[in-house]
């Protein structure tokens, strides 16, 4: 049976063909529906009061009409929803928002939205970002030449396990540096990727180096500046980008603010962390050696975002011209007790990279709840895990994985069906804006989590989740060495060094399928740039269309073998038209007498088909 067809309406720009509106302008919105609609009303919020439009019929071909409404955007951020009327035989009035269709009135934060502030920048939409964790990445000849820090366990690339937990985890040092990482570029050029992120970069007492220690220069165990500007000519030079990472919400207790923070009660670092009276200081999660920067302290502002020599600024200006930053832990950046920050914190440390360079990029981190810290002139996008990698885990997931929690939440993954998992995915993506939810990162695991392979179990599971991250509306992150089939119960236990001098353990299988469904997305416009409608979700099943205005893709995404999904009538997207495969191996698409188009059961197995 088909499902979640028509009326149907998203933030691409086949519905909204403006997709950067300035305030104050009237724009276009366009809305499908099916034939037995009489008349469709749009709903948009001006000044906190709603106000009311009748759409026009556009066009109509195959049982399907195409409306046209108008909204002005009268405010930075302008809801609106339809209002769809089938008369009394046909289901009467209902209301389509950005979670679906209803039958009774809903809140305003579900609906759609136009966002009138500067919108992120063009190449996100085609970037397949590919993240570096470089102690663990790879290793130069320079590499051997630096002695080990004092705070070091010197560790053997190919020969000393990682710690996973304990005391000394952060600790264990491998010693992977800059040039390393631009040595194996083409590793990354034959996966398909364009975009470089690496976590921190910056002198630290951690080989995570989420403890800085300073943020005028590059640490000198990754080879110091000159590495960094080798690797961004060579990214730069292969016409990708190279994005950095930044802590706006702590430091290292040896960053020399702290230092001389906690060392003199009347310097003016002072100010910029938070001291009770008897002279402790607050910290990520109690965590002393992360002191927490309190972004109250017009001093911190002045050193972190104003002026050309800022810490966000300078990195994004030759010789090194990263193109943006990933921030972390951004959900509690100025967040602190009765202190809250965050927006417009995010909204200068976004003016500063924009200022930098029109076209940088800056993403936050939210392992939870995102949807109230976008669309606010700040983050452009964040790091989907709860819209995204938590809902395909818990999908996705073997009977035989034991993980002590599930990113934080007590008694591990939880098993879910396609229709919860569509629920999350909606829930999630129905709060923020089209643009928003594209310029987010979809990601499968990260140096902070498991590895998907640990926590799907096999090769085809993980081809099925690998499919969904380069299919769904949003941009693919690879934690490198996922394309390998590494694995890992947890963060720490995730940084394997890559094990370039052992192919043998390499599964090429995967490598394989990663690199052709990265080059699916990089080669069909729809997947980057195109509308998403579901069409069925079952238990084991979930499917959906990426629609452009040259055609659409039709996507099955499935756990397990089960009966065949049959797709019927113009609702589906499908009903009479053929499908040519374009990944997955299974049959070109033809319909039946009726015009329905069955999907083949068995599974686990990823499939496209461009719908003709």
């Amino acid at each position: 049976m088909s499902m979640l067809g028509l009326p149907h309406h998203d933030g691409s720009a086949r519905y909204v063909p403006n997709q950067a509106p300035g305030l104050g302008e009237t724009v276009p919105v366009f809305v499908r529906t099916s034939a037995s609609v009489r008349t469709v009303r749009i709903r948009s919020v001006a000044d906190g009061e709603p106000r009311y439009g009748t759409a026009v019929l556009d066009r109509e071909a195959g049982g399907v009409r195409w409306w046209r409404a108008e909204v002005e955007v009268r405010n930075p951020v302008t809801n609106y929803r339809f209002l769809v009327d089938s008369g009394p035989t046909g289901g009467g009035q209902r209301w389509l928002h950005a979670r679906g269709v209803v039958g009774y009135d809903v809140p305003d934060n579900t609906d759609f939205r136009l966002v009138a502030y500067d919108p992120p920048p063009e190449w996100v939409r085609d970037a397949v970002v590919y993240q570096i964790f470089p102690d663990r990445f790879a290793r130069s000849a320079g590499a051997a030449e630096r002695d080990p820090p004092d705070w070091a366990i010197p560790c053997d690339w190919d020969r000393t396990p990682v710690i996973g937990r304990g005391p000394e985890t952060p600790y264990q040092f491998y010693g992977g540096d800059l040039d390393g990482i631009t040595e194996r570029l083409d590793h990354l050029d034959r996966l398909g990727v364009n975009t470089v992120y690496l976590t921190p970069i910056f002198p630290a007492r951690s080989n995570h180096r989420y403890d800085a220690a300073g943020f005028d220069r590059v640490d000198p165990l990754l080879g110091g500046d000159a590495a960094l500007a080798r690797l961004a000519d060579a990214v730069h030079g292969r016409g990708w980008r190279l994005l950095g990472d930044v802590t706006s919400n702590h430091t290292g207790d040896s960053h020399r603010w702290f230092v001389d923070a906690i060392s003199d009660v009347g310097s003016p670092e002072r100010e910029m962390y938070y001291f009770d009276d008897g002279g402790d200081y607050e910290s990520w999660l109690g965590v002393k050696s992360l002191p927490k920067l309190n972004w109250g302290s017009a001093e911190l502002r002045r050193r972190f975002h104003t002026g050309p020599d800022s810490v966000l600024a300078r990195w994004l200006r030759p010789p090194y011209g990263l193109d943006g930053w990933r921030v972390d832990v951004a959900n509690m950046t100025g967040r602190r007790g009765r202190d809250a920050y965050t927006t417009e914190v995010a909204v200068a440390l976004r003016r500063a990279v924009t200022e930098a360079r029109p076209d940088g990029l800056i993403v936050a981190e939210h392992c939870h709840d995102f949807t109230g810290d976008l669309d606010a002139d700040g983050w452009q996008g964040t790091m989907n895990y709860a819209g995204f990698l938590r809902p395909v885990w818990s999908w996705l997931r073997c009977a035989e994985v034991d993980l002590p929690d599930f990113l934080g939440v007590p008694d591990g993954v939880p098993r879910r069906d396609g229709p919860e998992v569509l629920a999350t995915m909606r829930a999630f993506g129905s709060l923020v804006s089209w643009r928003a939810l594209a310029a987010s990162w979809l990601l499968l695991g990260s140096h902070d989590s498991a590895r998907i392979r640990t926590v799907v179990g096999d090769a085809a599971r993980q081809e099925v989740a690998v499919g969904l991250l380069c299919t769904l509306p949003g941009t693919p992150m690879i934690f490198a060495g996922d394309e390998l089939g590494l694995t890992g119960r947890n963060g720490e236990d995730s940084r394997t060094p890559m094990p370039w001098r052992r192919p043998e353990t390499w599964d090429r299988g995967t490598f394989d399928r990663y690199r052709a469904l990265v080059a699916l997305r990089r080669s069909e416009p729809e997947l980057r740039h195109g509308g998403l409608r579901w069409a069925y979700a079952d238990a084991d099943s979930l499917v959906f269309l990426r629609e452009g205005p040259a055609g659409s893709l039709l996507v099955l995404a499935r756990r397990a073998s089960a009966e065949p999904v049959r797709l019927v009538g113009a609702a589906s997207g499908a009903g009479g038209v053929e499908g040519v495969n374009l990944y997955g191996g299974a049959p070109d698409l033809h319909p039946d007498p009726s015009g329905a188009l069955t999907l083949p059961g068995d599974g686990p197995t990823f499939q496209v088909w461009r719908m003709s």
